[in-house]
């Protein structure tokens, strides 16, 4: 799952840039695309929703691993489950009403490319919502693990980089 998560975020990223850079380089040359910012636009959002689900994956969000990890064992745990089925509950109305979303923008189509549904464009609500709680889920019981035996994802990761750059400034010295 990661890799085709990476894959998507990274091909739009790429896509992205190129599109941007195709209309800089028209707009100089005196030309101008109708479609470019709307285009943009969506796939920029669509980079936000892919990315989002990936650092679902990854437990890469935003955490109080800290305030967590003070709290005894027990409520800890009722504490992270508290904590997942609300984010849960959030991602299935968002995809509950990206799908009446969808219902409500049945025929209508971008502006600048009349040939492309909106409805296509706006799929990636209800997409980006399922796939962030299959992420949740998928990264739920290593997270469980962790946190029950008391280690911090931000403290591993904090640490890791204090090693690396302990590593760099010894060869500077």
């Amino acid at each position: 799952m990661s890799k085709i998560l990476e894959w998507i975020t990274i091909s739009l990223m790429i896509l992205l840039t190129l599109t941007v850079t195709i209309a800089v380089i028209a707009r100089l040359m005196g030309q101008s695309f109708s479609w470019y910012d709307e285009v943009a636009a969506i796939m920029l959002a669509w980079i936000t929703y892919y990315g989002s689900a990936l650092a679902a994956l990854h437990r890469r969000h935003i955490g109080f691993d800290s305030v967590l990890l003070a709290i005894p064992q027990k409520i800890r745990i009722l504490a992270v489950l508290a904590g997942e089925l609300i984010v849960l509950i959030f991602f299935f109305l968002m995809a509950r009403a990206g799908l009446q979303v969808l219902a409500v923008l049945a025929g209508d189509t971008l502006i600048s490319l009349t040939w492309v549904p909106i409805q296509f464009t706006q799929s990636v609500i209800p997409i980006g919502a399922i796939l962030f709680m299959t992420c949740q889920l998928l990264s739920l019981p290593g997270y469980l693990r962790l946190t029950s035996a008391g280690i911090s994802l931000e403290h591993a990761e904090i640490e890791e980089e204090v090693e690396t750059e302990l590593e760099k400034n010894k060869d500077r010295a």
